[in-house]
């Protein structure tokens, strides 16, 4: 059984519940605190660089329970401030696990808490909204005002590659410039799949170092923090647009993508985590049930010039996807590449597959 550890909120709340993972940090680490629903896929939770300085709760009681498998992880690393479950699971059971979740925290350096109300947390959070928060050894560690000064900042920085790079398809029909926010492993090989050649560029590359790379088109990938922080790469984006290039964007990039025609976002409540949020494509009228991982959306109020609402979120409305009359582009708020989660909407890459190759017949 682990030693006690506390989960200290910014409205005041404490909850006291047992360690696990590493260790703490000598200084107080805080996150902001939001919970995922997804009941697999802890890996791919743990690894997506989208959690970039964010506690995460899991909802479901059940985490743990097949162990850690190297081959899930989405990035090269853990990027999440700490972890929250209901039950520590010490002997997972499954074909492919390599080591328990306890162990696989600590390698990543990612302090761990459980044997809390977890329930009683997600409440609080869906009635409050995204709560600041840090774990500490004592309930009195760090003050409310503390919590409450704290944001995020510079997650994009932090998160992407420092260098480019490549990888080659089996059979190479295409070239990709993968624009790394916080890209997970699974866009590049839902891509390499379907006959593309990948470049991975980082977030701070410019418009005219990617067309040097000759690209069929660009992927803007997911990622974390405020979109609006990023304004160097919403200009570039802008001049990339005007470029003519096919652009597909997923997530931030979706947002990054709207900002730079001059469109607005806007912090949800406690936005949309997990492998069970319903999705309406307003052009078939079907609804597909979709990953998600954000706090931001697009504002349905304020799209940018030549955007057109394809997709909207149908729980809450918001808006979930873009397509652009004046450039070769669209763009989505949810994971087409989901891993862990449903892969009803991975047929999105074959959308942006046909766009290259009927932007190259236009060219030609």
């Amino acid at each position: 059984m682990g030693k006690p550890r506390y989960l200290i909120l910014e409205d005041g709340g404490i909850y006291e519940g047992l360690a696990f993972g590493a260790d703490l940090p000598e200084k107080p680490q805080i996150g902001e605190v939001v919970f995922t629903t997804n009941m697999t896929g802890y890996t791919e939770t743990l690894t997506d660089p989208s959690y970039d300085g964010q506690i995460v709760l899991q909802t479901f009681p059940l985490i743990g329970n097949y162990g850690v498998n190297p081959l899930d992880k989405e990035s090269r690393r853990s990027f999440v401030t700490g972890y929250i479950v209901s039950e520590n699971c010490g002997e997972p059971s499954h074909f492919g696990s390599s080591g328990t979740l306890d162990a696989f925290l600590k390698t990543q350096g990612v302090p761990g808490l459980y044997g809390i109300d977890t329930r009683s947390l997600t409440k609080r959070i869906r009635t409050s909204g995204v709560l600041r928060g840090c774990f500490s050894e004592t309930p009195d560690a760090i003050s409310a005002d503390s919590l409450k000064a704290w944001s995020i900042g510079d997650a994009v920085a932090r998160v992407t590659i420092r260098e480019p790079e490549r990888y080659t398809a089996e059979k190479p029909q295409r070239t990709v410039v993968l624009w790394d926010f916080g890209v997970k492993y699974s866009s590049v090989h839902r891509l390499l799949e379907r006959g593309c050649n990948v470049v991975v560029v980082p977030s701070f590359w410019t418009c005219g170092q990617i067309l040097a790379e000759n690209p069929d088109g660009v992927l803007l990938s997911n990622g974390p923090g405020d979109p609006e922080e990023n304004v160097q790469v919403i200009q570039e984006i802008a001049r990339l647009k005007s470029a003519g290039v096919p652009i597909f964007g997923i997530c931030l990039g979706h947002q990054l993508l709207a900002l730079a025609g001059e469109g607005a976002t806007h912090k949800l409540k406690y936005g949309h985590r997990g492998g069970n949020h319903p999705v309406l494509d307003l052009e078939s009228r079907r609804t597909y049930i979709t990953s998600q991982n954000h706090g931001y959306a697009v504002r349905l109020d304020a799209l940018p010039p030549g955007a057109k609402v394809r997709y909207i979120n149908a729980n809450d409305r918001t808006c979930e996807g873009l397509d652009y009359t004046d450039a070769p582009a669209f763009s989505v708020q949810f994971h087409p590449e989901a891993r862990g989660g449903p892969r009803d909407t991975e047929f999105l890459f074959d959308r942006f597959i046909a766009l290259m190759d009927d932007n190259t017949k236009e060219v030609a």
